[in-house]
């Protein structure tokens, strides 16, 4: 069993690690045909936290890393944060659900792509509201073709860094 302490800390390098993550997602344009299609590696953090400590604590890193994102990108309370916070909240309890709901019948990599698609349409429901228009749900046909690949890449991606986890220790 974890202590208070060790568990903190551990969370706290994981909302480290899903800040550096989202910072280089940002950095590397992605030269698709549909723009702001991105891989989504912050939820590489966010499916090994719920697979190793629950969907609270995946939540908490979530939220975490996209403030910090927004933050130290100059977004903060902006239109890209609500959007990233409603696709980032939207997609861990999605792939939380998911997970407590199919694992392990359903992959990880499953259960991302799920939250691939969650994050999606979450993130679209914000920007109607904040255009307010319904026409920016032309996009989400497209959204959600994205999402399978980018979903299945960081659902293989969290499966192989938690396979090589030395378990007891996290």
């Amino acid at each position: 069993m974890l202590t208070d302490t060790r568990r903190i800390i551990i969370l706290g390098l994981f909302v480290a690690i899903a800040g550096v993550l989202h910072a280089v997602e940002a950095w590397v344009p992605l030269p698709l045909p549909v723009p702001g299609v991105k891989l989504g590696l912050a939820n590489i953090v966010s499916l090994a936290v719920i697979e190793l400590y629950g969907w609270r604590e995946a939540l908490a890193v979530a939220v975490a890393r996209v403030v910090l994102g927004s933050l130290l990108g100059g977004a903060f309370l902006g239109p890209a944060f609500a959007m990233g916070l409603s696709g980032a909240v939207a997609s861990t309890l999605a792939m939380a659900w998911a997970h407590a709901r199919w694992r392990p019948a359903l992959s990880l990599a499953g259960v991302s792509v799920f939250g691939a698609a969650v994050h999606n349409v979450a993130q679209l429901c914000v920007a109607a509201v904040l255009v307010m228009s319904a026409a920016v749900f032309w996009y989400l046909p497209y959204l959600v073709l994205f999402a399978l690949p980018t979903g299945l890449a960081t659902g293989f991606t969290a499966a192989y860094f938690l396979a090589r986890l030395p378990r007891g220790r996290v």
